[in-house]
């Protein structure tokens, strides 16, 4: 098992305690698992996820520590996603997503936008006639690029910092948005009025993306 797996611990209803003995799990214990093993078989096939199964009632006191009490309880990571009642496929996906992409850095170049951003259009532009080999993910059509983003960028600038796009990293070193690329590639800047001066900004995105690099 590597370092970047990402643990899903499900604690079922079922098991035995004292004199109480539960040897058919219930139906939304059942519907969990097999919905977290579609959803790993589907969402996240690229991903690479210890599942365990363990019956509540033999170690009730485990997911408690963790503020899990209400079978079946659903753990990514040690975290409580999900209990009481079947589980949500979106949400485990984000959990798994934001998991694995705090253990593991980004190789390669990568531009998250959006089709509707005339920003990502911009620095797409600056990356295509720089020659610039880069992946393109849309974090409205791809769910998953959306949770892989926003758990990469809100270390790097502060969880009370609005996550904008662009979003960009070259050769895996964190630039920031389409100002910050412009400057890296020495171009014009065209500035961004409705974003102000925050941590993306022209001459401020650059140095941080190179630090957090």
């Amino acid at each position: 098992m590597t370092r970047a797996t990402v643990e899903i611990t499900v604690y079922r209803w079922a098991g035995a305690w004292g004199p109480f003995r539960v040897r058919i799990p219930c139906g939304e214990c059942s519907l969990t698992r097999d919905v977290i093993e579609d959803t790993l078989r589907v969402e996240l096939s690229g991903i690479p996820v210890r599942l365990r199964i363990r019956d509540w009632l033999n170690c009730w006191w485990q997911p408690l520590r963790v503020g899990g009490w209400h079978a079946p309880i659903v753990l990514v990571d040690g975290r409580v996603v999900s209990q009481g009642g079947a589980m949500n496929r979106g949400v485990l996906t984000q959990a798994v997503i934001e998991a694995h992409a705090r253990k593991t850095n980004l190789n390669g170049s990568h531009l998250y936008g959006k089709d509707s951003c005339p920003h990502c259009h911009r620095a797409r532009r600056y990356l295509d006639e720089a020659g610039l080999d880069y992946r393109y993910l849309d974090v409205v059509r791809e769910p998953g690029a959306l949770y892989a983003m926003l758990a990469r960028v809100k270390p790097l600038i502060g969880s009370k910092t609005p996550v904008t796009v662009p979003q960009i990293w070259i050769d895996g070193h964190y630039i920031g948005g389409a100002d910050a690329l412009s400057d890296l590639l020495a171009r014009d800047v065209i500035p961004s009025h409705e974003r102000g001066q925050c941590s993306l900004s022209p001459g401020r995105g650059l140095v941080e993306g190179r630090e957090s690099g």
